[in-house]
């Protein structure tokens, strides 16, 4: 059998056109296969296909399980069935408006299936274990109510909040009453911390009551279920795994609750979204502040200050990649949504788009699923996306930050969108875009070209007439393709571009009168954009390393030092260049350099004739001295602290016999 690949396209009944000879190469494809109807009447097509190719791509989306369980029955019938790849082409770009261009949308197939061929990011995983030890928090009625539907498939363990009546008490789960004051972790490990604890007291006749209160109790389990009615106990509650929040205005939440809960036995397995590289952090040095951008945006809390760098808590982390997006020195990345891998498909599609129609198209990034329904839902009830507008999905959009929007305009796009689910979705990514359409007004580009929007207006036209800038080379980590996009769409480079309070980019500014050149910023500055000169008392900064940390400004023992954001694409920002530096002050009796001329200088004018250690003495001349020298001054003259007086003279024979 001759090993090859073959793609699988369809016409889906004749409702969307299709390049096949320009698909087959996108797909690097033996051959294509056209077909009308691959899901219905045609699907021995396939099926014959999955039995003789060592590699299979269908273009449909709709009908992606039905293809999966034909592969299956093949792979049971033959030994070595085709792998399977499935990709929507028709909802994304087959289906458009009625006068779409042809070539535009046989271009933004060619381009979906392009990016397809990418080898997929690999994320590590972890095993979480759950022995379905489960807490019930809330009214007594509706806990106890909850309790008898998970109670076959959890340990269950109610705490009430309230006086209600328990009609008959059951050894199928424990119940006390308390408030609950603290709750932490995720499924598996869930700590809850209550107050005035009362456990029940089964025994005795008549009604039930509960036993002498505790001020505090701590308890553990792997399943919480929370009934009260208020608030969450959680940040962002919906991606907290193992926790259910019941929503009061919603009736048959513990009916939908316990479907899910019941099923919170066992081994599970969770993906680690993020990787952290710990040296890179610039959180903090010397339990002095500096960035907290990831902590600041972390919608499940799961980022917490640890000394000088930052943790994440991997069982709480949603995978999100708010963290990656704002983090300046990429010591937070991803694992399923590297910058690298997205920047290779953004370049692989535009390039691809541009070969076929010498245009540049219009991104948009969107969700994996409320996004994708949406692109689906205006295909086949409205005109679907415009035509040159190529979508992107991604599990979350709070993934894209400035530097991922700079590298679709680095590869050519002449417009970048952002669909947002909801209004958490925009805001988010709000605070980015905005970083970026500032970087936009330093180009001489309409911030515009940077959008957040809603599904609707997926099917506007856009103004493509020309690229926004030639395509750069995509190459290095966040800020370098940055800088470089930024450059290259600069018309002409002249000033820095000013950037909103908080940037990641920028200069620092030191005023000169305060400053006494102690260098404790050159010390503690975590990425070397602060440095000394070797000869010289003297601040460096190299600016294309700033990352506007702020441990330099919080650790000035002077105050002298102000953040200043902006974003330098000159070749001037790649350099160190002086802040402020003094000439040093020479020893009076060796000549060697030490200290600072002012520093030096002022010191001797408080001192002298001021303090009574240098009225009417020479030892204001010991300030002027290196520290050799000084010594020497100190143990070898006539004032010397550890001197002791003239030795006598020692006698001889000769002078008891001359007396």
């Amino acid at each position: 059998m001759t090993a090859h690949k073959t793609l699988l396209l369809c016409s889906c009944d004749k409702s969307q056109t299709f390049d096949s000879e320009a698909l087959r190469k996108a797909a690097g494809a033996e051959q294509a296969i056209a077909v009308d109807q691959l899901c219905g009447k045609e699907l021995s097509v396939a099926a014959e296909h999955l039995g003789a190719s060592n590699d299979v791509l269908i273009a449909c989306g709709q009908q992606a399980a039905l293809f999966e369980r034909l592969a299956e029955d093949v792979h049971a019938e033959i030994q070595h069935a085709a792998p399977l790849q499935s990709i929507d082409i028709r909802d994304r770009a087959g289906w458009s408006a009625p006068d779409a261009k042809p070539e535009r949308l046989h271009a933004k197939q060619a381009a979906l299936i392009a990016a397809a061929q990418l080898p997929p990011p690999m994320a590590p995983a972890k095993t979480i274990q759950s022995n379905g030890v489960c807490c019930i928090v809330g009214p007594t009625e509706k806990a106890i109510r909850m309790a008898g539907l998970v109670q076959d498939e959890l340990g269950v363990t109610c705490i009430v909040n309230d006086a209600g009546p328990i009609q008959l008490p059951s050894a199928a789960y424990d119940v006390a009453k308390g408030q609950l004051t603290g709750a932490y972790g995720a499924l598996g490990n869930f700590k809850l911390e209550f107050a005035h604890l009362q456990p029940l007291h089964p025994a005795g006749r008549g009604e039930l009551g509960y036993e002498a209160a505790k001020p505090t109790a701590r308890s553990e389990c792997d399943v919480f279920i929370d009934l009260r009615g208020g608030a969450p106990a959680f940040p962002s509650h919906e991606k907290r795994n193992g926790y259910f929040w019941a929503d009061p205005e919603k009736s048959g939440e513990l009916e939908r609750i316990a479907l899910t809960a019941r099923e919170m036995v066992g081994e599970f397995e969770k993906t680690v979204y993020f990787r952290l590289e710990e040296s890179l952090c610039a959180h903090s040095r010397a339990n002095k502040p500096g960035c907290t951008r990831c902590l600041d945006v972390c919608p499940t809390e799961a980022i917490f200050s640890f000394g000088d760098h930052i943790q994440i808590d991997s069982d709480i982390c949603a995978g999100c990649g708010s963290c990656a997006a704002v983090c300046p020195t990429s010591a937070v990345t991803m694992n399923e949504t590297p910058f690298e891998a997205i920047t290779k498909a953004v370049e692989v599609m535009a390039k691809v788009y541009r070969e076929h129609t010498h245009e540049s198209p219009r991104l948009v990034f969107h969700t994996l699923e409320a996004g994708t329904e949406a692109i689906a839902n205006l295909a086949r009830y409205d005109n679907g996306l415009a035509d040159d507008l190529i979508p992107m999905g991604l599990e979350h959009v709070d993934r894209i930050g400035h530097a991922e929007i700079m590298a679709a305009f680095g590869a050519g796009y002449a417009e970048v969108l952002i669909l947002a689910d909801n209004e958490l979705d925009r805001r988010a990514v709000t605070a980015e875009v905005e970083l970026a359409q500032a970087m936009l007004k330093g180009t001489h580009n309409s911030p515009s070209r940077i959008r957040v929007i809603s599904a609707i207006e997926l099917c506007d036209a856009g103004d493509n007439a020309g690229r926004v800038s030639d395509p750069v080379l995509l190459v290095g980590g966040r800020r370098d393709i940055t800088r470089v996009t930024v450059a290259a769409m600069s018309e002409k480079i002249e000033e820095p571009i000013p950037l909103p309070k908080g940037a990641p980019y920028g200069a620092i500014e030191i005023d000169s009168d305060k400053c006494t050149l102690c260098l404790a910023c050159v010390s503690l500055c975590p990425t070397g954009a602060l440095g000394d000169h070797p000869d010289r008392p003297e601040v460096q900064f190299t600016e294309n390393a700033c990352v506007q940390c702020g441990i330099c400004e919080s650790t000035c023992p002077e105050t002298a030092i102000t953040l200043k954001p902006q974003l330098d694409v000159s070749k001037a920002a790649l350099s160190a260049r002086a802040l402020h530096g003094e000439e040093p002050f020479e020893c009076i009796k060796c000549g060697t350099p030490f200290g600072v001329a002012s520093t030096i200088n002022r010191i001797v004018e408080k001192l002298e004739n001021q303090h009574w250690m240098y009225k009417n003495s020479d030892n204001v001349q010991l300030i002027k001295m290196c520290d050799d020298c000084r010594v020497k001054a100190q143990f070898h003259g006539s004032t010397a602290p550890m001197a002791g007086g003239e030795r006598p003279r020692v006698r001889t024979s000769d002078d008891y016999l001359d007396s």
